[in-house]
């Protein structure tokens, strides 16, 4: 019986794992590095307080959780600490998102939370993407 405890624990811990939506710190760096690949890049401009922001994530995490064969690079902005990006990407608020396909910005928002807009501008992004060869 533990045995199979432990395995039901296990196959949990893997399916929650492959719903996990994987976001890093902006870094220029990597970020102009994506971009040249011709990657889709998610700026999230958030902050942690934030309950739109908690609405976006949902959303983003669902698409990707729906989408595993599409890579979605995201990035975070941390509204609060990262003034210079804020600033930078010109982000009014948190709850900014900033989308790109390539070099190409392809959609600027601010506080949508609205699932199927999210979804259809991250659809046109990598339909983007493909049409260019990545």
């Amino acid at each position: 019986m533990k045995s199979l405890l432990a395995a039901l624990f296990m196959l949990t811990a893997l399916a929650a794992g492959a719903a996990a939506v994987e976001k890093k710190p902006f870094d220029k760096t990597r970020f102009d590095a994506l971009r040249s690949a011709g990657e889709v890049v998610l700026v999230d401009v958030f902050a942690d307080w934030c309950s739109t922001c908690a609405r976006q994530q949902e959303v983003i995490k669902a698409y990707v959780a729906d989408n595993p064969e599409r890579e979605l690079h995201i990035l975070e902005v941390n509204f609060d600490r990262d003034k210079e990006w804020v600033r930078h990407f010109r982000a009014p608020r948190q709850s900014t998102l900033l989308l790109y396909s390539g070099e190409d910005q392809i959609w600027f928002s601010v506080a949508e939370t609205r699932p199927d807009v999210i979804r259809a501008e991250f659809d046109k992004a990598f339909v983007a993407a493909a049409r260019n060869g990545q």
